[in-house]
Parts: structure tokens; C-alpha cells; sequence
């Protein structure tokens, strides 16, 4: 066997052994990080959520944001320079202090154009909460579980309660005759969860348990219910999802994808298989820098010439406009082929020729009509318009089709 084949195929076993070891080894341990990632199929990641959206919003687009709402609904308004006017729903589920002030004014005007906000955290930055009037606090869970109800008596089949919850927020203080409790924790109606706010055009929700939006609670018994009974107090529009990764040093709004190699690169088979594909790609390229084979020149074919003549001689009838000139040719041709395909004498274009015509070319007597009466009608003719000639060549296309 070739000494170097023996090489690359010992370089490469070694790689996966070692890829396959460190894959092992770090997936023995489950990462319980709240990360709220849109790529991530981590226990807290948000992946099933987002993968979801699109079949909840039947028939609406689904947008995906990878800029501040700054940034991005600034640009995509009618005074922005984006590509559309932001137009819908939009969602952000856990990550909410990484809004500035900035921000919060964006997405308050957003609401105020006739939108809807929708925004589960923990908390929310203090800027919203004072402008909201709005107070969290938080109370501990007994055995550590969180029961998620509905004050809406058509939802209750929706609640549920979630594990691994040390403690609940609730809104501690809100202005009762004008927000509405859609929602609650712990049983007890005084620990309000999930709100709905007017403001101005438009609405904003604002919801206290992030945790029942992620991949383990929705993938767990039923909870998935409960995530549905949130979203439908949502209008069915576009939907506009704030992405865990940002675009922080960009002034434009515009865009919404990223490539997914960074979502490849954070998976470690994935990753280890792309850094084995370059690694032997280079080896390759290395072991084989100099060519065993000498350059095959390149022999052209000769050139068919015919499409062009064809091209230029019909643009110089275009140009000229010369329609009688093309008229008498395409009848000539066509009267030839009628007669070497059918052996017909086209002298007289007359009632018997049409019959005869019609019975050995298989088509309608009236269609075969047609087309004569008009040839014999142009030959009666001395000028002649684009038209003529247009519906000559119809006539024909039609008598071969």
C-alpha cells in the first residue's frame, strides 16, 4: 500500500478516536445552563419553541432578530431606512437584560404603532418597570415546583407546573383597573405572573416564568399545553423573534440571518467532523502540490456559426422592418415543405387543394381552410403591417402543432 494513503488513513483514525473520546466525555454530564438559545437543544435552550412558532402563526412569516430592537425596528419603520416596516408580534423569551434604555423607547413605540410585545423573564430592566408602573418580587416554591395557572376559566385545562423552580416572580404591584391578570402562580390569584398591558395602539404581555418556554418543559408530559395557552392571547401576524445571539456593533437593522456554521460549530461531532475535513483537505493538498501528470492542453470545437448568421440576419429584417419581404419568404417555405412532405402540387390554392391538404396532413379542414384563405389573401396584398406577419406565423405554428 502507497506509504502515504497509509499515513493519512493512521492521521485520520487517530482524529476520530480522539473526537469520538472527547464527544463521550462531555456528553456524559447534562448542561442545565439557562441559556434561552434558539439553536440550542440543551434542556434550557429554546430550540423545540422556536421550531414551533411558525406552525402556531399559521400562514405568517416568521422573522428572526440578531439585532438590538434599537437597531433593528429604528430601521424597518416608516421613517427607517430597512427594507420593510416592522409589522406584527414580537417575542423575547428570557435574556431581557441586555435592553438599554435605548431600546425599551424603541420597542414602546413599536407597541404604540398598533403591535403587540410579548416578553417572559424573571424580571424585566427597570426602565420598563417604571414606565409600566410595574413592581417583581418573587416567593419561594414549596418542594420546589411551580404550579402555572389561568384566570381565563376556558385555559385551566392549560395549567401546569414545572420542576427544578426554587422560586416564582410575581408583579408585586401593577395598576389593577387598567392592566389585566391573565395568569398566576402558586395557586393563589394574588401572585400575578402573566399580564396584559394597553399602551396606546397596542399591547405588550408580559410574562414571569421563561423556564415553561424551554425544550425540557415543553418535551415533558403536557406543559407544551400551557405554552399554547400563553401564545393564544397573541394575534395571528408576522412574528418577529428576538435571536439569543446579537449583532451589538452594527448601526443597520436590516438584515435577520446569520449563517448556521456558527450553530454547527457549537455542536462537538459536528465540529470535530468539520475540523477532520479541513485537516485532511490540507494533507491532501500538501501531499499532492506537485502534479504526476503533465497540463492536457484545452482544444476548443470549432465554432457553430450557424446561430449567429440565423441571429444577425434576423436582426437586420428587425431593424428594416421589411415585413413583405418576410411574408413572401415564410409563405415560399412553407408552401415547399407542403409539398416535399406531402408531394402536393401548390400551384392552385384552391378548394380541392385544401381537401386534399387536410387528408394527408391529418388536420382539420376548417384549421387548413384558415390558413390558406389567409395566404391567398396576403398574396392579394401590397403593404403589409408587423400584424400580417404575426398571424402568418401563427397560422403556420398552428398547422404543425
Amino acid at each position: 500500500m502507497n506509504k502515504t494513503l497509509v499515513t493519512l488513513l493512521v492521521i485520520a483514525a487517530t482524529v476520530i478516536t480522539i473526537a469520538i473520546t472527547i464527544d463521550y466525555s462531555n456528553n456524559r454530564t447534562v448542561d442545565w445552563e439557562e441559556s434561552y438559545n434558539e439553536k440550542s437543544n440543551k434542556p434550557y435552550g429554546v430550540s423545540v419553541f422556536y421550531k414551533e412558532l411558525s406552525k402556531l402563526f399559521e400562514d405568517q412569516k416568521m422573522k428572526t432578530i440578531y439585532y438590538t430592537p434599537y437597531n433593528y425596528f429604528y430601521a424597518n419603520s416608516e421613517d427607517g431606512y430597512g427594507d420593510h416596516v416592522a409589522e406584527g408580534n414580537f417575542i423575547l423569551v428570557g435574556n431581557s437584560d441586555y435592553l438599554v434604555d435605548a431600546d425599551i423607547e424603541e420597542l414602546l413605540l413599536f407597541a404604540g404603532r398598533g403591535n403587540t410585545i410579548f416578553m417572559s423573564d424573571y424580571t424585566f430592566p427597570q426602565t420598563l418597570l417604571d414606565t409600566l408602573n410595574l413592581t417583581v418580587d418573587s416567593i419561594k416554591n414549596k418542594d420546589i415546583i411551580a404550579k402555572l395557572n389561568f384566570n381565563n376559566s376556558s385555559l385551566t385545562s392549560k395549567n401546569t407546573t414545572i420542576d427544578k423552580s426554587e422560586s416564582s416572580a410575581y408583579f408585586s404591584k401593577f395598576v389593577a383597573n387598567n392592566y389585566k391578570a391573565l395568569g398566576y402562580v402558586n395557586d393563589d390569584p394574588n401572585f400575578t405572573n402573566f399580564l396584559e398591558i394597553p399602551f396606546e395602539d397596542g399591547t405588550i404581555y408580559l410574562h414571569l416564568e421563561p423556564r415553561v418556554f424551554t425544550n425540557y418543559n415543553i418535551l415533558k408530559d403536557q406543559r407544551y399545553l400551557y405554552t399554547e395557552g400563553v401564545l393564544s392571547y397573541l394575534p395571528n401576524e408576522t412574528i418577529y423573534f428576538d435571536s439569543y445571539t446579537k449583532f451589538f456593533d452594527s448601526y443597520y437593522g436590516d438584515a435577520q440571518e446569520k449563517s448556521n456554521l456558527s450553530w454547527f460549530l457549537q455542536q462537538q461531532s459536528f465540529k470535530w467532523a468539520w475540523y477532520l475535513a479541513l485537516f485532511l483537505t490540507l494533507l491532501f493538498m500538501v501531499f499532492n502540490a506537485k502534479r504526476r501528470q503533465r497540463i492536457i492542453p484545452i482544444v476548443k470545437p470549432l465554432e457553430n456559426t450557424t446561430v449567429g448568421f440565423v441571429k444577425t440576419i434576423s436582426n437586420l429584417y428587425y431593424e428594416t422592418q421589411d415585413h413583405k419581404n418576410l411574408i413572401d419568404k415564410k409563405i415560399t417555405y412553407f408552401l415547399e415543405k407542403i409539398r416535399s412532405d406531402y408531394n402536393l402540387d401548390t400551384t392552385n390554392l384552391n378548394d380541392e387543394f385544401i381537401t386534399k391538404l387536410s387528408q394527408k396532413s391529418g388536420k382539420k379542414k376548417e384549421s387548413v381552410k384558415k390558413t390558406i384563405n389567409f395566404i391567398n389573401w396576403l398574396r392579394t396584398k401590397n403593404e403589409f403591417f408587423e400584424e400580417n406577419l404575426l398571424k402568418l406565423n401563427k397560422h403556420i405554428e398552428e398547422f404543425y402543432s
